[in-house]
C-alpha cells in the first residue's frame, strides 16, 4: 500500500514501474547514509521492506515477455509493478496501450494496478481507478491481478 500511495503522489500518467523489494534492515547495512533518506531512525522493523525500483523495462516487448526476461539476485525477497491500464467496463478485459476501445462503442476505465510478490509465496495488490482517485477508494486485497501476481512470481522463480 505504501507504494500505491507514492505512485498516486506522482499522479496518473506515468510509465509502468518495477521495483525490487530489500529488506530495510540489510540495505542499511550496506548503505548506511540511505537511513537518513528513507526516514529511518533507529533499526528497521525485522519485516520492514525497501522497493528499490528498477531501469525501465523494454517498451518493445509484450509485459510478458519483459517480465520473462528477469531473475532477481538471492537478496531480493520480493518484487513489485506499477501500472496503468484501461479496462473495459463490465470486464475483466485490459487494453493494450494505444488501443481505443470508444472506435468499438466499449466504455473504459483508467485504473493504476500495484501488485506485488515475495518469495514465501505471498501476492498483495491495489488498484484505484482514476474516476474514484482517493485513497479511501483503493481496492486491495491478495490477488486481485491473477495474471499480474503470476507473471511476477515467475521473475522470483515460483510457480505462478
Amino acid at each position: 500500500m505504501d507504494l500505491e500511495r507514492h505512485a498516486a503522489e506522482q499522479g496518473w500518467d506515468r510509465p509502468l514501474g518495477l521495483y525490487a523489494l530489500v529488506p530495510t534492515a540489510e540495505l542499511l547495512a550496506a548503505e548506511p547514509a540511505l537511513a537518513e533518506m528513507l526516514g529511518v531512525s533507529g533499526a528497521p522493523d525485522p519485516g520492514e521492506l525497501t522497493p528499490v525500483e528498477q531501469d525501465p523495462l523494454p517498451t518493445d516487448l509484450p509485459l510478458e515477455e519483459a517480465l520473462g526476461r528477469i531473475m532477481w539476485p538471492d537478496g531480493v525477497v520480493g518484487c513489485a509493478l506499477v501500472m496503468e491500464r484501461l479496462v473495459v467496463k463490465g470486464s475483466d478485459e485490459t487494453l493494450s496501450p494505444g488501443e481505443d476501445a470508444t472506435a468499438q462503442g466499449r466504455e473504459t476505465e483508467e485504473i493504476r494496478m500495484v501488485a506485488g510478490v515475495l518469495r514465501d509465496g505471498s501476492r498483495h495488490c491495489a488498484l484505484r481507478m482514476r474516476s474514484h482517485d482517493s485513497e479511501e477508494a483503493v481496492l486491495n486485497g491478495a490477488d486481485l491481478v491473477p495474471a499480474l501476481t503470476s507473471a511476477l512470481a515467475l521473475t522470483l522463480d515460483l510457480d505462478g
